[in-house]
C-alpha cells in the first residue's frame, strides 16, 4: 500500500464517483479504478459497492477511510512541520549570555516570541571566556559576550558600545561627582572580574589605570557584572558597569568616569554551524539593532574579526 491509495481512496469516498473523484485528483478515471481495485486485492476487502448507478462504501471500506483520514492528516502535519523546521520557525536554540543587562537581547526574545512562537530558547548565563570555549564544543549556538574578542573560529558582531561607568554606595564621596576622574580609582576598593573571565574588557580596564599612572586596588573578585554589583549594595567597594544597570539597581549611585573608553558587547557565532533557527535569530537580532539609537555596526553584515573562510553567513 502507497499513500497514493489513501489519497484515492478518501477521494473517492468523498464523490462516490468516479469521474468526480479522478478529476479532483488530477487523474483519468481508467487508472484511478484500476489503483482502488488493487488496494482491494491487497487487503483482500471488498472497499466499494459498484453498480451502473451508484458507488457505495462497504462496513470495510468505511473502516479503512476513517484510518486513512488519520494517516494522511499526520503526513501533512509531517510536512508543516519539516517546512517550518527548514523556515527556521521552530526549534531549538541555545544561547550564551553574561550577566550584564542586554537590551538588545531583550528585544530580540521579545519580537521572537510574537514572530516565531514555536521557537524554543534557552538561555544559559556564563562569562565570555565560557562562551567562547561552549560554541566550539557545540553547547551553545550563539554568544552574547564582551568585546573584544580575538579568536579566529569565530565570527563576531558588535551591537552596541557603553561609555565605562562606575558603581558605588551612595553614601560615598565620589558619588557627590558628576564624573569621576579616572586618578580618583587609585586608592580604591575595587570589585573586577579576574582576567580568565573576559580578558579583553579586562585589559581595556587595567590598561586605562595603567595609563594614569597607578595599579587597581582590587579587594573582591566577581564572574558577572550582577555578582559585582551585590558586592556594591553591600558596601564592599565599588565596580566598574555600564548606565543600563541603573535600571535594576536604584540602590546604588552610578557615575560616568572622565575617560573615552567605552565596554563593546556583541554576540559570536561559528559560521559552520549555521542552521536555519539561529539565522532566523540573527535575522530578527539585526532588525532589532537598526532601530536602536546605540546600535554599533560598521557597514554591512558581520563584522568580521575572526572568520574562517568556510562557512561564511549568508
Amino acid at each position: 500500500m502507497e499513500f497514493r491509495h489513501l489519497r484515492y481512496l478518501v477521494a473517492l469516498a468523498d464523490e462516490l464517483h468516479f469521474g468526480r473523484a479522478a478529476l479532483r485528483l488530477n487523474i483519468s478515471q481508467p487508472p484511478l479504478s484500476q489503483q482502488i481495485r488493487q488496494l482491494e486485492e491487497e487487503l483482500g476487502v471488498q472497499l466499494f459497492e459498484r453498480t451502473n448507478r451508484q458507488v457505495r462504501l462497504t462496513d470495510a471500506g468505511r473502516r479503512l477511510v476513517d484510518e486513512a483520514h488519520l494517516v494522511l492528516g499526520r503526513i501533512d502535519h509531517l510536512s508543516k512541520v519539516a517546512s517550518q523546521a527548514g523556515g527556521g520557525e521552530i526549534g531549538h536554540l541555545s544561547v550564551g549570555v553574561t550577566g550584564n543587562i542586554n537590551q538588545a537581547l531583550v528585544e530580540t526574545l521579545r519580537l521572537l516570541g510574537k514572530k516565531h512562537p514555536a521557537l524554543h530558547i534557552e538561555l544559559q548565563y556564563m562569562s565570555t571566556e565560557t562562551q567562547v570555549k561552549e560554541l566550539h564544543e557545540g553547547h551553545i549556538d550563539i554568544g552574547f559576550l564582551s568585546l573584544p574578542v580575538h579568536d579566529t573560529g569565530l565570527i563576531l558582531e558588535k551591537t552596541r558600545a557603553q561609555p565605562l561607568w562606575i558603581a558605588m554606595p551612595k553614601s560615598h564621596p565620589l558619588a557627590r561627582l558628576r564624573k569621576v576622574p579616572v586618578t580618583s580609582l587609585a586608592d580604591q576598593h575595587i570589585i573586577l572580574f579576574p582576567r580568565r573571565v573576559t580578558p579583553g574588557l579586562h585589559d581595556t580596564i587595567t590598561g586605562m589605570c595603567s595609563e594614569a599612572g597607578f595599579t587597581l586596588k582590587v579587594v573582591h573578585e566577581v564572574d558577572s557584572m550582577v555578582g559585582g554589583l551585590t558586592l556594591v549594595s553591600a558596601g564592599l567597594g565599588v565596580a566598574f558597569t555600564t548606565p543600563d544597570a541603573q535600571l535594576l539597581w536604584p540602590d546604588i549611585a552610578f557615575r560616568p568616569i572622565a575617560t573615552s573608553v567605552t565596554v563593546e558587547q556583541g554576540i559570536a557565532y561559528i559560521g559552520e554551524a549555521m542552521s536555519p533557527v539561529l539565522e532566523t535569530f540573527l535575522n530578527v537580532l539585526r532588525q532589532t539593532l537598526q532601530k536602536s539609537p546605540n546600535t554599533m555596526r560598521q557597514g554591512r553584515g558581520p563584522i568580521k574579526i575572526g572568520e574562517r573562510k568556510s562557512g561564511k553567513p549568508k
